[in-house]
């Protein structure tokens, strides 16, 4: 879909330059050509009848991509409900707009759907305190057909600073809008800046309502002239002198100051793969722009003596090497270190990790000294540089799955999502960034019942549970080899079964409903890769 130039649909550009059926076919081909024991795996999946390990070997082979179909648009005019009104902000700030108990804010190119003004007025009338409701859009082309989904997450006020995701349609109770106002300074952003001024009062007030709500005709109307001036305005008021904003079309980063860096302690687990460890390490010393760092080294019964000498190695140059003996527990080695670190900040790093780009820390610690956020991740890339991380989404793939695992390392993401900082549910303990006295007040990793997987998992949503939000920051950048430096045996694989349960036991009515990952998108699908038949059904 050609979108016009304005930054204000730079959030809608995450379709923008997949290629076509016939290129993609061709591309297809090629790749499998040039990888025929992959192109053979998946080939051997689909004759045995695996679908899911067929699908699974296939996005390794040939990459992930949005197949989003878009919903159909029921037809018809937007029903009248008796105290229920839409307007715009202009309407608002020049007191033409009819009073009622409902106000829907909308702008030029936006219209209701069907059935919207009736599916809203109910989520008032059955929610005293909601003061807030926004839902989801359908994009439509320059002929009026719909061409891409808007499934929004829950409320998150780091995310809507950064990319205006909610839009400008919004529903507001009457008393909420009168006792806050809207501010006229900030045109094109007053719905998201009453949004916010509201959830700072009652996080519970603004809430999403996953269903299509309206439609967003960009070929129709741009936004009001000055939309990026108040879209920087209003972040920079958030920041309030403690940081600058950094803009790159519509989407924002909020940079923040550090005006006494702490120290930050390393921990990376280890056994044997000196090359791992050594690239991992070297790539830190040489790619971290951070005053103050200490490096923990968790030795698990290494026994290569290229890897033993490098470890005395190490231990000169003012490394701590922490022995760790005993069968592998990657909770039980973190936690281990986490109490011997020093650091302010613990940065969990795997040692199959290589930093690249030297502002990668900063930028998780901007973040993570934050009062309110407790565990941060970063984006990480594969060997073929692409997406290897994008934070974690719960219940896709049967239990949790790496968002956008498997799309082009140079993605923007669905929504922008790889682009900015974002909440997500859990991030992976392959590169991790947590306050120490948080992570110690929720018990570190739990060891005894994830040693070696979901134990990030289960640290974030404890850590969520105690009131701490988990970020991802998209503009941190690494590389992952995952996996590289372990081995799947039939105890491994028994233990890693006993850890599924563990998680579906502990966490099963979270996995069911991940409130920063759309319910419309298909769960055996990768992540933004396809929606859910139900979801393409108008909005009745």
């Amino acid at each position: 879909m050609r979108l016009p130039p304005h930054p204000a649909f730079d959030l809608l550009r995450f379709a923008d330059g997949q290629p076509g059926p016939a290129r993609r076919w061709l591309v297809r081909l090629l790749l499998a050509l040039k990888r025929p024991g992959e192109a053979r795996d998946v080939a051997r999946a689909l004759l045995a009848g695996k679908r899911v390990r067929a699908r699974d070997k296939a996005a390794i082979l040939w990459g992930a991509r949005h197949a989003l179909v878009p919903p159909p648009i029921a037809p018809g005019d937007p029903e009248a409900v008796p105290g229920l009104r839409v307007a715009t902000p202009d309407e608002i700030h020049e007191g033409t707009a009819a009073l009622a108990a409902i106000v829907v804010l909308t702008a030029p190119g936006h219209r209701l759907l069907p059935g919207a003004a009736t599916a809203i007025a109910e989520a008032f009338a059955a929610d005293p305190g909601l003061g807030a409701l926004y839902g989801d859009a359908a994009v439509l082309g320059a002929g009026g057909e719909p061409r891409l989904p808007v499934l929004r997450p829950a409320f998150d006020p780091d995310y809507l600073l950064a990319a205006d995701y909610v839009g400008p349609v919004v529903a507001f109770r009457r008393t909420a809008l009168d006792r806050l106002g809207l501010d006229s300074s900030l045109p094109g952003a007053e719905a998201a800046d009453l949004l916010l001024r509201l959830a700072a009062e009652d996080p519970s007030a603004v809430r999403h309502l996953p269903h299509l709500l309206s439609t967003w005709s960009p070929a129709a109307a741009s936004p009001p002239e000055g939309w990026a001036s108040s879209r920087r305005m209003l972040a920079e008021r958030h920041l309030a002198g403690a940081g600058r904003v950094e803009a790159a079309g519509g989407l924002l980063t909020l940079r923040r100051d550090l005006p006494a860096p702490p120290l930050a302690s390393l921990v990376i687990p280890t056994r044997d793969r000196v090359e791992l460890l050594r690239a991992c390490i070297e790539s830190i010393r040489a790619h971290t722009d951070w005053p103050s760092l200490e490096i923990i080294v968790c030795d698990n019964d290494s026994r290569h003596p290229r890897t033993l000498a490098y470890l005395q190695r190490l231990a000169g140059e003012g490394v701590r090497v922490l022995p760790c003996p005993g069968p592998f527990n990657f909770a039980a080695m973190n936690n281990r270190a986490a109490a011997e670190a020093r650091g302010r900040l613990l940065v969990f790093v795997n040692n199959d990790v290589v930093a690249h780009q030297s502002d990668w820390l900063r930028r998780m610690a901007e973040e993570a000294l934050r009062p309110e956020v407790g565990a941060v991740g970063a984006k990480l890339l594969d060997v073929r540089e692409r997406i290897q991380h994008g934070g974690i989404a719960l219940g896709t793939g049967g239990l949790v799955t790496h968002a956008h695992r498997h799309f082009p390392g140079t993605a923007p993401g669905y929504l922008a999502t790889l682009r900015v900082t974002h909440r997500v549910s859990a991030v992976t303990a392959a590169c991790l960034a947590v306050e120490a006295q948080k992570f110690r007040g929720v018990g570190g990793f739990d060891e005894a019942a994830f040693a070696v997987d979901f134990n990030d998992v289960d640290l974030c949503l404890r850590l969520d549970a105690a009131g701490y939000r988990t970020l991802m920051v998209s503009g941190a950048v690494l590389h992952h080899h995952e996996a590289a430096s372990r081995r799947w045996n039939p105890e491994a694989r028994l233990r890693h079964e006993a850890e599924v349960a563990a998680l579906r036991a502990r966490w099963g009515a979270r996995l069911a409903a991940d409130p920063w990952y759309h319910p419309g998108f298909d769960p055996r699908a990768g992540t933004y890769e396809r929606l859910r038949p139900w979801a393409e059904a108008p909005l009745r």
